[in-house]
Formats: structure tokens, C-alpha cells, sequence
């Protein structure tokens, strides 16, 4: 499918609230693509598929310690067609629901559904704000065209900037990856579709700084000699969105970034699609399936060409990096180069956003955010990813070689702890869950290990007594970890398996 294609095929089941009946052959006979290629991309994405869903209500682990269940029940009491949903991006204000792509925060005590939108949210208060935040000009990229794309290479290579998404490699190599390819044609891509359960950095970026997402991108293009950039927003960043689309308009009028194009794109909900693959597919107007590497997107990405691919917050270092220069980043970290947006929610005071210096520990981190509501009996760092590490290592340093030898890892440094009061078999249950359900399906160790995990510990929890409930844990892991083509299907068992290593005395028959 071209891209234009692609993009009246969406425009079309946006213009029409998703795959209503007909809806596929509507937007067939319109744009000639064939009406099952339609439906089977359209129904692959939450958002497009449930159309007659009326409010989301956030099953996440953040949202269930703050009562999303009890949520679901009041909406459903108050006659509203409701649902659960993944991850929302705002487990820093639990539970949270969306209505029409928009977040909303709980409700007032007592109140009706939805509850209210915070001040961020409001188109005229955020073009203020942003219009005071953001630079009206671009002295980074300037620098960069001075001084040359191998200067900044160098520049990043000492930096030690490594992606801050989850995979933690190094963005120099990146960089000088698409920089070596012999094809012309090249693209610049950012990767906002922030689905990871207990992770919001990137809205706090794009909300607050989307300045420096927009100059990173332009150094970025300007570097690898590349003309079109590609923001893929989550589709449920309708903030965000706006304050980008704002500054973008800023940045436009002041002519910041002459010669480059600036495409925003709305993801449909799909967690799969924050796999960089993934997404390139969703670009193009495909199913967001994960990739075969190789070849990587540095060699073979957007439309078959070289692509640079990196998240929000990976991207948003770099204007401070060419200005202040990569020994100055590097010399801010603890264990590890530069800081770190580590994110906070479950039992904790005052959940949100710390820019904090990479290797910080859970302690530290727990006393910038007003410590813990109860006692601390055990952690996830990095996103539903990691799995749970016990309160014991709270001094652990949250950075990728410490928690990789711990058996987890950094991921997003999406930090969720948890009191005394919560049973880990819950917990744990929980995180499966949402791995069952955001597995695209694509490859048989994914699809069927991620429901097989799940249903080993519902029988675990239905029958305590039955030894064998989990025996086959250990079996499956491995072969998730082994045969899955993404990194979904190869940390879905850590939740389970870390639990089970850290907690046993809550799984014994």
C-alpha cells in the first residue's frame, strides 16, 4: 500500500469511529484497496476494532492498586458500554480511563464518569505554556551544520547516549549505521507509541519540551541527509499530540528547520507497535508485526529505505549534547552515562517524573518522589518487562548493566513498587495478562506461551494445591526466550519467573 494510500484508508475509519458495519467496504470502494485488506489491519489495533466502546478504563498494575476495577464496576453501574484497556501512559494518576482518545483522571469522590482532564490538557493553557517553554530558535542544529556530521558522531560516541526506550544501544552506532548506507533516500523516525505498563516519560517530554523533540529530529535529518521525519504518536497522546502539533506550527512560522517535512501519525492502540519494526510497519499502513533482523532499520527500514529510529526521550537529549558536548553528558551519570527520566507509580507518595543521574538507586529514587505509602516488598524497574525484584535490592543501581546482571532489566525505567498489602501471584497475574493481550500473534512461542504463562498460574491460584500447576513454567520461558521474534514474547514470562525466584514462599501448593 502507497502512502497515500494508507493514509485515506485511516482518515477514512477515523472519519467513520473505527470498523463499524460496513465500514470496510465504505472505505474499499473509496481508495481501492481491497476491502479484507481493510479489516484485517483495521480490526488488528484496539481502537479501530471496538469502535462502540464508550470509556477505557486502565487495567494496568498501577491502575489496579489505585481501584481500576472498582472503576470498571461504577461505569458499568452507570450504564456506560466500558472496557479495560493497557497501559494509558498516566500511571503518575491512577486509575486513569479515556474517552474519544482523550485522558481523563479520576474522577472527583462521588462523581460521575468521566473524571476530569488535567490542566495539561487544555488546548488554550498548553499553546500558553508552550508558548513561554519553547525555543524560538535552533543554535544545536546550527552547530551541527557548522561543524559536520562525523563532529557529532564523535560528540555522540562520547556521550555514551544510549536508547533510553528499553534496548539501551548505543545511539552512536545508530547514527553512523544509516550514515553509512549508499542509498539516497533516507528517513528520520520517532517512536512515541508509549504503551509500556508503569511508563509516562515520553508524554512528560512532549508535553513539557517538545522544542527539543522537534530540534533533535531536524539535527538528526540534517546529519544523515535526510528531508522526511516520521512522528508516530501513540493513539491515545491526543495531548501530546497538540503540543507538538504547536510547537511544530512555532517552529514553522519562525522557519527553524527549512527543507525538512514534519508528518505526525496517530497509532491505533497497539502496544506491539513501540517494536521499532513494528511500528515501520503501522507506517505503512500494514498490521504492526515485528520484523525478521536482519536486515536492521538502519539498512532496510521505512519503505525499504535507511531509517533512524529512536524514542522521545533518546531524541530529546541530543540538542543539550551537541550545545554542552558529550564529556558534559556523560560526566552527569552515576553508574552510567548522562541522567535518566525515571518514571514512579504504585505505592509511592507522589508518583510522577525524575530526571535523575543514571544509577540512581530505588532508595534514592523513592526519596525524591516523598517515600513509600506502607512498606516496600518488591519492585519492577523497568516496565512490565522486568519482572519483580524484592525490596532487598532496593540499592540496587538502576541502571542496564546492574539490573542485567540481576536477572532484569532498565527498560523504560518504568518503576512501579508495591507494599506489603499486595499478593505477588496478583501482581504477577496481572502483567501476564497484558502480554496476552498485546501479543500480535505473530510467531507460535508468543502467541501461545503468553496464555499458556497465564493459565499455569490461574490454575496455580484456583488450586493451591496442585504442584504440578507450575512445573512447566521454567520450559516454557525458555522457549519464549529462544523462539520469539520481538523482545514481547521473550520478557512476557519474567514477571512469573522473577516472582517465582524472589517470592516462592507465595507460590508453594
Amino acid at each position: 500500500m502507497s502512502a497515500e494510500q494508507k493514509s485515506s484508508v485511516q482518515e477514512e475509519i477515523r472519519a467513520l469511529g473505527g470498523l463499524r458495519q460496513g465500514t470496510a467496504r465504505v472505505v474499499a470502494r473509496k481508495t481501492g484497496v481491497p476491502e479484507a485488506q481493510v479489516y484485517g489491519v483495521g480490526s488488528f489495533y484496539h481502537l479501530l476494532a471496538e469502535p462502540e466502546v464508550d470509556l477505557r478504563v486502565c487495567t494496568g498494575l498501577s491502575c489496579r492498586l489505585a481501584g481500576a476495577e472498582d472503576l470498571l464496576r461504577n461505569a458499568q453501574e452507570q450504564g456506560l458500554r466500558v472496557a479495560g484497556c493497557s497501559c494509558l501512559a498516566a500511571c503518575d494518576r491512577a486509575p486513569a480511563q479515556m474517552k474519544d482518545r482523550q485522558v481523563f483522571w479520576p474522577p472527583e469522590a462521588g462523581g460521575d464518569l468521566p473524571g476530569r482532564v488535567g490542566p495539561d490538557g487544555d488546548p488554550d493553557t498548553l499553546a500558553l505554556n508552550l508558548t513561554a517553554a519553547c525555543r524560538q530558535e535552533a543554535p544545536a542544529l546550527a552547530l551541527v551544520q557548522e561543524k559536520g556530521p562525523d563532529w557529532l558522531f564523535q560528540e555522540l560516541q562520547q556521550s555514551g547516549l544510549q536508547g533510553r526506550g528499553g534496548a539501551g544501544f548505543p545511539a552512536h552506532l545508530k547514527w553512523r549505521g544509516v550514515a553509512e548506507q549508499k542509498d539516497p533516500v533516507r528517513y528520520v523516525v520517532l517512536n512515541a507509541d508509549e504503551g509500556e505498563p508503569g511508563t509516562f516519560k515520553d508524554r512528560e517530554v512532549l508535553m513539557r519540551r517538545p522544542d527539543l523533540v522537534l530540534e533533535g529530529l531536524a539535527i538528526a535529518a540534517t546529519a544523515l541527509k535526510a528531508k522526511e521525519i516520521y512522528m508516530y504518536l501513540r493513539g491515545e497522546f491526543l495531548a501530546p499530540w497538540q503540543a507538538l502539533q504547536t510547537a511544530l506550527d512555532q517552529a514553522t512560522s519562525a522557519n527553524l528547520f527549512p527543507g525538512l517535512n514534519f508528518h505526525l501519525h496517530a497509532g491505533h492502540g497497539a502496544y506491539i507497535c513501540g517494536e521499532e519494526t513494528a511500528l515501520l510497519e503501522a507506517l505503512e499502513g500494514k498490521r504492526g508485526m515485528p520484523r525478521l533482523k536482519p536486515p536492521f532499520p538502519v539498512e532496510n527500514g521505512l519503505w525499504g529505505h535507511p531509517t533512524l529510529i529512536h524514542n522521545v526521550e533518546t531524541i530529546a537529549c541530543v540538542p543539550s549534547i551537541v550545545e554542552k558536548g558529550g564529556e558534559w553528558f556523560r560526566a552527569l551519570g552515576k553508574t552510567g552515562p548522562g541522567t535518566k527520566l525515571y518514571n514512579i507509580s504504585g505505592h509511592v507518595d507522589k508518583p510522577g517524573t525524575y530526571e535523575m543521574p543514571l544509577g540512581i538507586s530505588l532508595g534514592q529514587l523513592l526519596e525524591v518522589a516523598g517515600g513509600m505509602i506502607g512498606k516496600l516488598k518488591a519492585f519492577s524497574p523497568g516496565g512490565a518487562s522486568s519482572g519483580f525484584l524484592p525490596a532487598s535490592m532496593a540499592d540496587l543501581p538502576l541502571d542496564f548493566q546492574a539490573l542485567q546482571k540481576a536477572g532484569s532489566m532498565l527498560g523504560s525505567a518504568g518503576v512501579v513498587v508495591l507494599n506489603e498489602t499486595v499478593s505477588m501471584p496478583s501482581a504477577v497475574e496481572c502483567q501476564l495478562s497484558f502480554f496476552e493481550e498485546e501479543s500480535c500473534g505473530q510467531c507460535a512461542p508468543c502467541r501461545i506461551g503468553t496464555r499458556f504463562l497465564r493459565e499455569c498460574l490461574q490454575r496455580f491460584l484456583r488450586d493451591r494445591k496442585n504442584p504440578q500447576a507450575l512445573a512447566k513454567v521454567a520450559d516454557a520461558a525458555w522457549q519464549m526466550n529462544e523462539g520469539s521474534i520481538c523482545g514481547l514474547g521473550q520478557a512476557a514470562p519474567l514477571p512469573l519467573t522473577t516472582a517465582l525466584q524472589h517470592f516462592p514462599e507465595e507460590f508453594q501448593p
